[in-house]
């Protein structure tokens, strides 16, 4: 199957995990040892609010190109079978969308674009 055919679903399940590396790698390089700390701080990333508020700015920018925000609308408009825990369901949708482009650039190879979406929401994330 060619990674365009990928749902949006598919998209963000990846996504998931890069970003989820990303933080992990980031939180590590700030000197967080403690599972505790490394949980608590790791929410303020990877949780829907979060990531739906970094979408949210993202857009604002016009960070994404045309391509890339079809990948964010594909994985936005996903009907996903789970519910978020702790967010609503349009949240729960801008974060899934903020996913799937994760996804979409790490699969298509495109290293240094991921790169820059992450270099983005580090510089997002520390304003906070």
């Amino acid at each position: 199957m060619e990674i365009q055919e990928y749902n949006g679903t598919s998209l963000a399940y990846m996504g998931d995990a890069v970003m989820s590396l990303y933080v992990r790698e980031l939180l590590l390089s700030k000197g967080y040892q403690k599972s505790k700390d490394l949980q608590k701080f790791s929410e303020a990333w990877v949780s829907a609010k979060a990531q739906a508020g970094f979408l949210n700015q993202l857009e604002t920018e016009g960070f994404f190109t045309e391509e890339e925000w079809a990948i964010v609308l594909r994985g936005r408009n996903t009907n996903p079978k789970s519910k978020a825990k702790n967010a609503d369901v349009i949240t729960y949708r801008k974060a899934t969308g903020l996913e799937a482009v994760f996804g979409w650039l790490y699969l298509m190879k495109k290293e240094e674009r991921l790169l820059q979406l992450w270099q983005r929401i580090v510089a997002l994330g520390d304003v906070k």
